[in-house]
């Protein structure tokens, strides 16, 4: 019921625009000054001519054959974008510690872009419901730790994203024909840290639960200040980060902002179509509440794969990374997700993880606090699209998920093999089907994007 604002919101676009990308980044213009190409809207190349299915989260790169979905609307100068993903279910987590709840996972994303000054802007607006539809406390979620909530530490929970996840604006221009420079700057927005934010990694759209991980790998995707600047070439991209280290708080009403006082430098590489490799490090002053006076060292590696055939895709992601505080053993975790998009046959994904963590982040108690825990889990589910109408691709999916434990957990959880299961619901926009790049004079790289069929409501 909760989410039902936010689904109105989606329902409300306009079901003649086009669909388009899946992630959080891909806005789109013409090539041309007519703006058709044998009478299809055309996808916008950005500096260097690089396709726009290549930005991900905040300043992320994606390959380029990522998958797309989106909303696209052209209104004078201005390209107009909207995205968005909603999970209405119910998560059941069993074990001694688990719990259910009855939850919707959301995010909508505004975007707004046009030629400025030589070189494109961009600003975006991203917001999301969970504050109401996941609550305070999170939802369950079996070996998760990271926040806080009430002065207590969040454990078995995943905690909601805040109301505001974006509000940014960005600029990029041509240097000269082989080299680019890009800013970015963001009330709330993404460091250059870690790789794409899980909720729009085309390899984890179709699961509604966060990764274990998660706070090793990609938390600053919401980060309150953030100051970032690159260079680039097609293939290459390095870029640094000052923002505020301190995650999000639990009022998930307002904007955190503080002084910037963390760092992060990220090295991408793109050396075809179907491959994006990113290295990356920061530095983060203080980023937990309960712990003020602890920062930490925070180093990710990752490698995105992305395949189309038509409709069809497959996309993956692994990713490593690790966490050196100033007080506490050093942890890592490692990720290896995939999903493959069969079209009308549904979407199978499935996600392995390990994850080193420390007594403290499973509020194990000061006995316990300086050891490390092993965990992993192993996620399998399945989304079948059972309406497709006005661009909007509504699903049912199924997922489920087993844990392996350290033996001293046993007592904690009752088990050493918890298990985990969530039905839903998912409201998208459609696919784009991905069709050869037609180049321009002056924009080489550029590529073509067809509207998405109006096929009659599949069966389920």
């Amino acid at each position: 019921m909760r989410a039902r604002l936010l689904i109105t919101l989606i329902l409300a676009v306009p079901s003649h625009v086009s669909a388009q990308h899946e992630g959080h980044g891909h806005e789109a213009t013409d090539v041309t000054s007519s703006g058709e190409v044998g009478g299809e809207a055309r996808r916008p190349a950005g500096a260097l001519g690089l396709p726009m299915s290549r930005v991900g989260s905040g300043t992320a790169w994606l390959p380029d054959e990522a998958p797309m979905r989106a909303f696209h609307l052209r209104s004078g100068d201005w390209d107009l974008m909207l995205h968005g993903s909603v999970f209405v279910g119910y998560d059941y987590q069993a074990s001694d510690a688990g719990d259910d709840q009855l939850v919707s996972q959301n995010w909508l994303m505004g975007m707004a872009g046009r030629r400025l000054a030589g070189g494109y802007f961009r600003a975006r607006a991203m917001l999301s419901l969970e504050p109401l539809t996941v609550g305070k406390r999170g939802y369950p979620l079996l070996l998760q730790s990271g926040e806080q909530v009430d002065g207590t530490p969040l454990v078995d929970r995943q905690h909601a994203h805040d109301l505001i996840m974006e509000a940014a604006a960005m600029y990029e221009r041509d240097l000269t024909d082989r080299l680019a420079f890009q800013v970015y700057a963001a009330l709330s927005g993404e460091p250059a840290l870690g790789p794409v934010g899980f909720p729009h990694r085309p390899s984890a759209m179709a699961d509604p639960l966060a990764p274990l991980g998660h706070h090793w790998q990609d938390s600053t995707h919401i980060t309150f200040g953030v100051l970032t600047a690159g260079v680039f070439t097609r293939t290459v991209k390095l870029e640094g980060s000052w923002f505020n280290g301190h995650e999000p708080d639990d009022e998930r009403y307002d904007l955190d902002l503080r002084t910037l006082d963390s760092g992060s430098v990220r090295l991408t590489v793109n050396p075809n179509a179907r491959w994006s490799l990113q290295a990356s490090g920061g530095y983060l002053a203080s980023p937990e509440e309960l712990e003020p006076d602890v920062s930490l060292i925070r180093t990710t590696a990752s490698a995105s794969h992305a395949r189309r055939f038509g409709r069809r895709a497959w996309t993956s992601t692994l990713a490593w990374g690790r966490n050196t505080p100033s007080s506490g053993p050093a942890t890592d975790a490692v990720l290896a997700e995939s999903v493959i998009d069969l079209d009308h046959l549904g979407a199978t994904f499935a996600r392995a993880e390990y994850v080193a963590k420390a007594g403290h982040d499973l509020a194990l108690g000061p006995a316990q606090e300086a050891e490390t825990f092993r965990v992993a889990m192993l996620s399998v589910g399945h989304t079948h699209p059972v309406l497709r109408e006005g661009g909007l691709e509504t699903s049912l999916g199924l997922r489920g998920s087993v844990g392996a434990l350290d033996a001293d957990l046993e007592s904690r959880y009752g088990t050493r093999f918890p298990l985990g299961v969530m039905a839903y619901v998912q409201l998208q926009p459609q696919t784009m089907q991905h069709r050869a790049p037609k180049p321009t004079n002056s924009q080489k790289h550029a590529e073509d994007w067809k509207r998405p069929s109006t096929r009659a409501p599949l069966a389920s």
